[in-house]
């Protein structure tokens, strides 16, 4: 019976063996079947040449030419001409300006208080820059409370502070609501309840002129001295819908993470001279401004125009930051002749600027060093306004990029593509105003600012007009 099984066994390595060199052969003529058609036969003859090597890019920004062709007012008004009247503008007003000279090379009803929408955030970031260091930044503390188990959670007026993990709050730099929660646990208190003290802030929270439903919208919520991600309910989306309390949403938050009952919360205020248990600061000054300018954000900007109030002495409330906002800009020289402002960010309907002021401020921003400056005849250059076109400056950088960047991502990218990647410019819209103020680099290299406002028509109309003349002024050789 062994014998048996071993000869089977033996025959079976033996068809197996057969079998495999059957199969082994008739892959080879298979194979030197294929051959022919797996190289040159079946590209025709040719052959696919090595792939070159790779290119480094060498990015580099060079500066405007200081000898390009001045543009002359006729000039910049004949090419204008056809885009100026476009009916689609419906209540325009605009200004444009050589930043080399200084010169105004065209205005329409300069001096006419419009609707800016966002376009405001043009004179809180230049009114920033005039009053605040770069580097400055808010605070957000925890405190001993007056009971036993007490803390109180302290705004100091950053509305960036983010629940979520490091790096993925709505706000890149934000401090994080963990990093409290570490310095608590670190220092052996025992806690029970937090209190909220939103003091900082005074008088209401909304403003004359904000409609409630844009709470739900998502393009504001309520001012408090405290709040998570501007008071997103959903804090990586930009249009979240926004809470009705972000302060006592961020201490029942605070509480979460401690691991107490959310219930255990509720506003108040602390105790002077209160030890602090707990210190989180928000990003530089200089990096939420261009956080504000990029993305249009309207409760980063309200937080700043108060973060002005206070250090310049002025009540932290919404007429207090408009105030403080006008002072900064009157000091400096600006006329502000027309300026009626309800709050810093321009979502309320009631504010109204001139476009001469918001090109003014651009123009300024834009003007060149004494070294380069054509100056007008008859003129000499003063240096109080070099260090004032070197103070605003860090504004051009804050601007949205036409086709690339913030609100200008999706603009210039069907029509008018000529402009992307040479206009920036902060974009404004409303339901009954738009608005683009900013610079552009035209057809000989020199570098012009414009301020352009329609009121009285759907953003979807005006934009594309707005948008249209922007980008004549780039294509412009006005000379």
């Amino acid at each position: 019976m062994g014998g048996l099984a071993s000869r089977r066994r033996r025959n079976l390595w033996i068809g197996f063996g057969t079998t495999l060199a059957v199969l082994l052969a008739a892959g080879v003529g298979v194979l030197l079947t294929v051959k022919p058609w797996t190289d040159e036969f079946r590209h025709g003859g040719l052959t696919v040449a090595a792939p070159p090597p790779p290119v480094r890019p060498f990015p580099q920004v060079s500066p405007a030419p200081s000898n390009a062709p001045a543009p002359s007012p006729a000039g910049v008004a004949a090419a204008l001409a056809p885009v100026i009247g476009n009916p689609d503008l419906g209540a325009f007003a605009g200004q444009v300006t050589d930043a080399d000279s200084a010169t105004v090379l065209w205005s329409g009803d300069p001096g006419r208080p419009m609707i800016p929408s966002s376009t405001a955030k043009i004179l809180l970031t230049a009114a920033a820059l005039l009053a605040l260091p770069a580097e400055h930044r808010v605070s957000t503390k925890v405190v001993a409370g007056s009971a036993p188990n007490e803390l109180v959670l302290v705004g100091g007026g950053d509305p960036t502070l983010t629940a979520e993990p490091e790096g993925k709050g709505y706000y890149p730099h934000g401090p994080r609501v963990s990093d409290l929660v570490a310095q608590i646990k670190k220092s052996g208190r025992a806690v029970d309840t937090i209190v909220v003290d939103a003091s900082a802030y005074a008088g209401p929270t909304m403003a004359q002129g904000w409609d409630p439903v844009d709470i739900g919208d998502g393009s504001i919520a309520p001012l408090e001295s405290v709040m998570i991600d501007g008071g997103r309910l959903q804090p990586l989306v930009e249009y979240s819908p926004r809470t009705p309390t972000p302060a006592l949403d961020a201490g029942r938050r605070l509480a979460f993470e401690l691991g107490l009952d959310p219930a255990r919360v509720r506003v108040g205020a602390a105790a002077p001279g209160a030890a602090q248990v707990a210190v989180v600061q928000s990003a530089p000054l200089r990096d939420r401004l261009r956080d504000t300018m990029v993305w249009s954000d309207n409760v980063l900007a309200e937080a700043i125009g108060r973060e002005i109030a206070v250090a310049t002495g002025y009540e932290a409330s919404f007429h207090g930051a408009v105030a403080a906002v006008s002072a900064a800009l009157e000091k400096a020289g600006f006329d502000l002749t027309g300026l009626s402002m309800q709050d810093n960010s321009g979502l309320s309907v009631d504010d109204r600027i001139p476009a001469k002021l918001l090109d003014r401020v651009m123009a300024t921003a834009a003007k060149p060093s004494a070294a380069t400056a054509i100056q007008p005849v008859g003129t000499m250059a003063r240096p109080e306004n070099d260090r004032l076109a070197a103070t605003l400056a860090p504004l051009l950088d804050d601007l949205p990029i036409a086709g690339a960047t913030g609100s200008l991502t999706s603009r210039y990218v069907t029509g008018n593509r000529n402009a992307a990647g040479w206009v920036r410019a902060k974009t404004g819209t409303l339901s009954v105003s738009s608005a683009l103020v900013g610079y552009v680099l035209d057809a000989d290299g020199r570098v012009l600012t414009f301020a352009l406002m329609s009121n009285d028509r759907p953003p979807e109309v005006s934009r594309p007009a707005l948008d249209a003349i922007a980008g004549t002024l780039r294509n412009c050789g006005c000379s």
